[in-house]
């Protein structure tokens, strides 16, 4: 581990940067209707609601089906999104392609 030593005011203007960043992230959600990050849905919510595997969810993905944003290397999904195609994935387990 590296251990970095910076100067108190850098700290402290870094800091207040940070929580101006945090205030209009929230005014700008606040103007999109309230939405909130925490309406999104990962991979994990997605598969128990859907009861599908991570390989099928990928597979949504893949071809389109499904809608997913990235940020870094974690994936996040609108839950309308994910409402939207519940019938679609009960009707393909009910009637599979042969």
């Amino acid at each position: 581990m590296e251990v970095l030593i910076i100067q108190k005011e850098a700290f402290e203007e870094m800091a207040a940067k940070f929580c101006r960043f945090t205030e209009r992230v929230d005014a700008i959600l606040a103007k999109q209707g309230g939405k909130s990050l925490n309406a999104w849905m990962d991979n994990q919510e997605v598969c128990r609601q859907l009861n599908i595997s991570p390989r099928t969810l990928q597979t949504l993905c893949d071809n389109g089906t499904l809608a997913y944003s990235q940020i870094n290397h974690k994936v996040f999904y609108k839950p309308e999104d994910v409402m939207r195609i519940v019938k679609p994935v009960e009707n393909r387990r009910k009637n599979p392609a042969t």
